[in-house]
């Protein structure tokens, strides 16, 4: 597992373990630019056959091409809004729902093993009960690199 996200829902405290990470500061056109995604995994043995959740058992959320300064991302804090002329986040529900996330809060460290981490908060539309409310969701994951068996 490389993560956990939870959403806050008034009714459940939603959780989703996290499968695939990306992150990667890239330079373009004399400008850095941040890449962030997010898959959780689609794994329900955790949920209650009830949950919220069980309708959208997975998600993606995603940052890309927001301009930032420099390469580094240890210790660096990012609010990452989307305006009407830039569109920065995205998030996949496989599904044909909308979701937007706002206010988003983006932190990274470095953790004992020296591996990159993300610490994420901020609010996502309510896609499971259509509140006119955003709720509020924090994430936390690592960008390890997996670790691939090969059986001779």
């Amino acid at each position: 597992m490389k993560g956990i996200l939870k959403i806050y829902h008034p009714e459940e405290t939603l959780k989703y373990f996290i499968r695939n990470t990306y992150c990667k500061s890239v330079y373009l056109n004399a400008q850095n630019f941040l890449e962030v995604e997010i898959i959780t995994d689609d794994s329900l043995d955790h949920v209650d056959d009830d949950s919220l959740q069980y309708k959208f058992p997975q998600l993606s959320i995603n940052v890309s091409e927001f301009p930032i300064a420099g390469q580094e991302l240890e210790g660096k804090q990012f609010q990452v809004e989307d305006s009407d002329e830039d569109t920065y986040t995205e998030v996949d529900l496989y599904d044909d729902e909308e979701a937007f996330v706002y206010d988003n809060d983006l932190s990274f460290s470095n953790n004992e093993k020296g591996e990159l981490e993300l610490y994420w908060k901020g609010n996502i539309t309510d896609f499971y009960t259509g509140s006119e409310e955003p709720i509020p969701f924090k994430l936390k994951c690592n960008f390890r690199q997996d670790e691939i068996e090969v059986d001779d």
